[in-house]
């Protein structure tokens, strides 16, 4: 089990970056898949990029290129580098774990998360 605490989102305007940030608390020892989602208002969530506890990391396909993950397991956290940022990119942001591996970004397939981060991107 993990606890899940999200930072560093905001207000950019379009094709500026962020840098989101994800504190790892862990509650049992364990091997977990991490991965950020994000939500829209009126929209359902999806999973923009994963990463796994052997550090291989997946994208869908509007962020490849724009987006990168990636974890510090020595300060316990979870990054998600934003850049090239666009208004479509504007949602709330979670943070997720799961307890064992998983190859896809499904919500459904995650157990713990994060309370979220708000990031906006206006034109």
């Amino acid at each position: 089990q993990v606890q899940l605490a999200e930072s560093g989102g905001g207000s950019v305007q379009s094709g500026g970056s962020l840098r989101l940030s994800c504190a790892v608390t862990y509650v049992t020892y364990g091997s977990y898949s991490m991965a950020w989602f994000r939500q829209a208002p009126g929209k359902e969530r999806v999973g923009v990029a994963g990463i796994a506890s052997h550090g291989t990391s997946r994208y869908i396909d509007s962020v490849k290129g724009r987006f990168t993950i990636s974890q510090d397991n020595a300060k316990k956290t979870l990054y998600l580098q934003m850049n090239s940022l666009k208004p479509e990119d504007t949602a709330m942001y979670y943070c997720a774990a799961a307890g064992s591996w998983v190859a896809s970004l499904n919500s459904k397939e995650y157990n713990f998360w994060g309370q979220g981060t708000q990031v906006t991107v206006s034109s």
